[in-house]
């Protein structure tokens, strides 16, 4: 039996993945989470085989989020979930560590394949995405985690970043990360400087052109 969690930020959406997994026979979904921190501290203390992981999650997003999995040092693999094919988000999803990759438009028998294979160490991707990226991602994926635009900022950096997108104060974005409102400041530079802009809307605008955030619902 395949021990799997779903991580999504809409309700519905885990609902309804969640009943397509279990009603599969060979998969039993033993958590829910919706947001990227959660997903971690459920991965942490849970140590499922599979996490179905939201691309866009409020908080820490699903790219962080396998980051810090892969620090946990545990076995679960990762599929990701996306609206977009867009080959710079499934590059920096395999390099950071993830098993498959796959399509929202496709939630059928599609998922269940995907966490099949992710079970077993295999890689899947949506068929949705085309031939040339596929064969550049693999080649990607065997020569190991490269200097792509995630590798910009710093663990931290990401997470205020992702706060800030989401429309955070400084303030609110000390509260929630357990960290002075100075700190945040501080790192609200270096994220300005890295990507050589000036303003909040400067900021955001650039990091979705190099796919640092993810804004897609």
């Amino acid at each position: 039996m395949i021990r799997a969690i779903v991580a999504d930020d809409h309700h519905l959406v885990r609902q309804g993945i969640r009943a397509l997994l279990e009603k599969a026979g060979d998969i039993r979904v033993i958590g829910e989470a919706a947001d990227g921190r959660e997903a971690v501290e459920l991965v942490e203390r849970l140590a499922p085989d599979v996490l179905v992981l939201d691309i866009s999650m409020p908080g820490l997003d699903g790219i962080q989020a396998i980051k810090r999995i892969r620090t946990l040092g545990r076995a679960t693999r990762v599929v990701i979930l996306s609206m977009y094919s867009d080959a710079t988000l499934v590059r920096q999803a395999l390099q950071s560590g993830a098993n498959g990759y796959l399509l929202k438009g496709s939630l059928t028998e599609e998922l269940l394949l995907a966490v099949r294979a992710a079970n077993k160490g295999e890689v899947f991707l949506s068929p949705g995405i085309s031939g040339s990226i596929v064969d550049e991602l693999l080649a990607v994926r065997a020569g190991g985690p490269g200097s792509g635009s995630s590798d910009l900022l710093s663990a931290r950096e990401a997470e205020v970043l992702q706060l800030i997108s989401e429309g955070n104060t400084s303030t609110e974005i000390a509260e929630s990360l357990k960290i002075s409102v100075k700190t945040v400041e501080k790192h609200r530079a270096a994220l300005m400087s890295k990507l050589g802009v000036h303003g909040v809307a400067g900021l955001i605008r650039v990091a979705i052109k190099k796919g640092l955030i993810f804004l897609d619902k």
